[in-house]
């Protein structure tokens, strides 16, 4: 176990490190000039290379690799282009807005998918089964940003019901604790229903066909035959077997959420990772692409190896390559 975990741990960190390498020359060798989003128009040469010298931005790209490797291994993510601060400032305070997005949107995700799936295998073939798989794969056909859109147009919009954007409304931070987190409750339903809505059906099909091969298995009909209800034995039998290999999705899921997370933040104004990383990207600020980049890949293969690890737990059968059979 130890050691494939360590073997996991070095290839993951070695696919971070092509990665981010990638990443820090395609967006350099992209053309136009960042120093064009953070400087007037009228500025004259001299003070435009001065500057440039400042940000050392005048360096071959090279040495601003070297530069960029050697201080991002010491946690050190240089200062925004664009904002003139530091990048871990500005990271820090987007993550949390994002965790809590992405965090409660999974758990929303994960119900829906529970509760859709257990419906359909109770009633395959019938009517309600058609309805749902009808309803969820429309919506998992739909894109992010207009599903957004058209839930701030309708709930907040036309029936006032939501802010339309925003993590707090403009005088929260005069609220009471009770009243503040109501506050940023309310802006959470739409962003949180359009990340949770958008997704749930592809767990939703795959914990059906899982359910439908374990409702067939000979304990199943031993339980049936004990005259439990249909009720009792997905939820006290079923289910939880069928549960086991959900547990691989929880490392693909990360990626579309965090993926349509961006979207989902640009529609509607939260100040999460997402946005910043759009508005870093427009402005060629390149220590904030990095940096987002590395949280990205680094969450994105944490949940991967989570999820390898989930699943040897939850299950003793499934052996790790390299491991003997008992």
């Amino acid at each position: 176990m130890i050691s494939w975990l360590a073997r996991r741990v070095a290839v993951s960190a070695l696919l971070i490190f092509i990665l981010l390498s990638a990443v820090f020359f395609i967006v350099r060798l992209a053309p136009g000039d960042p120093l064009d989003q953070v400087v007037e128009e009228d500025l004259g040469p001299e003070n435009r290379d001065l500057i440039r010298r400042q940000m050392g931005l005048d360096e071959p790209l090279f040495r601003q690799y070297l530069h960029w490797l050697t201080a991002s291994s010491r946690g050190d993510f240089g200062t925004s282009l664009s904002q003139q601060r530091s990048v871990a400032g500005i990271i820090g305070e987007a993550l949390p807005a994002t965790l809590l997005l992405t965090v409660t949107a999974y758990l929303l995700h994960l119900l829906l998918a529970v509760g859709a799936a257990m419906a359909m295998a109770a009633r395959p073939g019938r009517a309600l089964d058609h309805w749902i798989q009808g309803v969820g794969l429309t919506l998992y056909s739909l894109p992010a940003f207009w599903l957004g859109l058209m839930l701030i147009m309708l709930l907040s919009g036309k029936l006032g019901w939501f802010p339309a954007g925003g993590m707090h409304a403009p005088d929260a931070r005069y609220l009471g604790w009770w009243a503040w987190f109501g506050d940023l409750l309310r802006h959470m339903v739409l962003p949180v229903a359009t990340l949770a809505m958008g997704s749930f059906m592809g767990t939703a099909r795959y914990l059906r066909t899982s359910l439908a091969e374990v409702l067939d298995q000979d304990y199943i009909l031993a339980a049936r035959s004990r005259g439990l209800s249909e009720r009792r034995i997905l939820l006290r039998h079923a289910l939880r077997n069928a549960l086991l290999p959900v547990i691989t999705l929880l490392g693909l899921s990360l990626p579309f959420l965090l993926g349509g997370a961006v979207v989902v933040e640009v529609v509607f104004g939260w100040p999460g990772m997402g946005r910043v990383a759009i508005e870093a990207i427009w402005a060629r600020d390149y220590p904030v692409i990095m940096a987002t980049t590395l949280v990205s890949a680094v969450t994105v293969v944490a949940g991967s190896l989570l999820a390898d690890i989930l699943y040897r737990w939850a299950d003793p059968r499934v052996r790790l390559p390299g491991q003997e059979a008992a």
